[in-house]
């Protein structure tokens, strides 16, 4: 399950297209296009290319949502795109009872760079570039139980733009990507280890979370994508004695526009981080690795 539909026409790059939108996650109008246009774009990142043209996509209940706040909306997803360098050339809207928002996003990729969730191999590094928790911090919100400079946080880490993980990659020769969004840290792991044939370790005190999404788990704030996906990746997924459940619910967490999940060879992951680093990554942590299926099984994951 690739991140993007990959086209090679008979000459110039391979093109990568994608769709995605979504519900508000936040309450104000221009951030939450902002967001959403980020989330969208990041499908392109995730297979090593560079958006180059989109298409917006929103619905909404004309009787409930005033036309100011849909500029608001519009803009902050063409300020987010303007800022990854890609145009957004027209879309469509609907009449819809619920809001969402989004793009449908072209993106170029060279041969050489694609990031494919089918090429990992065992004894791969497992390196993720954005700390995990934005779904809970989702419900919080809803809940009014986000204090406000935890939202600030959150919000800006959703509006980044995995562009400089992406070129990170690419410079460091990354063989496989995923980006972390709906299905979770673990959802979206075990598409790569499927698609790639082989199996993952990762260790659950290495992933990088937001500091108050722990406390938040505890109060019971968790989103039903979360407890889904905890669902969907159950058969899949072996858990250690001493993963407390709060930790297995946040490794499962439903991410809005979370980072890449980066899969590299054992000798360049030095240099992924450094990568990383030195374009201010919000998280550059080696959070596991891929190992050979025989040890599980083809598209298992062992979590300690």
């Amino acid at each position: 399950m690739e991140d993007a539909a990959l086209l090679r026409p008979q000459s110039g790059s391979p093109l990568a297209f994608t769709v995605d939108f979504i519900t508000p996650i936040v309450d104000d109008p221009y951030d939450f296009g902002a967001i959403a246009a980020a989330n969208s774009l990041s499908d392109v990142y995730a297979m090593g290319g560079e958006p180059r043209v989109a298409l917006a996509v929103c619905g909404f209940p004309e009787e409930r949502v005033p036309r100011e706040v849909l500029v608001e909306i519009f803009r902050g997803g063409r300020d987010k795109a303007a800022e990854a360098g890609c145009a957004i050339a027209g879309g469509h809207t609907v009449l819809d009872p619920e809001l969402k928002y989004g793009l449908c996003v072209l993106g170029s990729v060279e041969e050489t760079a694609v990031l494919s969730q089918t090429r990992g191999r065992a004894g791969d590094r497992l390196v993720l570039t954005k700390p995990i928790g934005s779904g809970v911090a989702a419900q919080a919100i809803k809940a009014g139980r986000l204090a406000d400079a935890d939202l600030a946080t959150v919000v800006a880490a959703m509006k980044r733009l995995n562009a400089d993980a992406c070129e990170a990659a690419r410079a460091a020769g990354a063989r496989a990507a995923t980006d972390v969004t709906g299905f979770g840290l673990l959802g979206h792991l075990h598409h790569l280890v499927a698609g790639s044939g082989v199996a993952a370790r990762v260790h659950a005190a290495d992933v990088p979370r937001f500091e108050f999404v722990r406390a938040l788990v505890e109060e019971g704030i968790v989103p039903g994508g979360t407890r889904r996906n905890a669902d969907y990746v159950a058969g899949q997924v072996d858990y250690a004695d001493g993963v407390a459940e709060v930790d297995r619910l946040l490794l499962c967490d439903a991410q809005t526009s979370g980072g890449l999940l980066l899969a590299v060879p054992p000798d360049r992951e030095a240099a992924l981080r450094r990568e990383l680093e030195a374009r201010g990554a919000l998280a550059c942590a080696t959070i596991g690795e891929l190992i050979e299926p025989a040890d599980l099984g083809s598209g298992r994951i062992a979590v300690d």
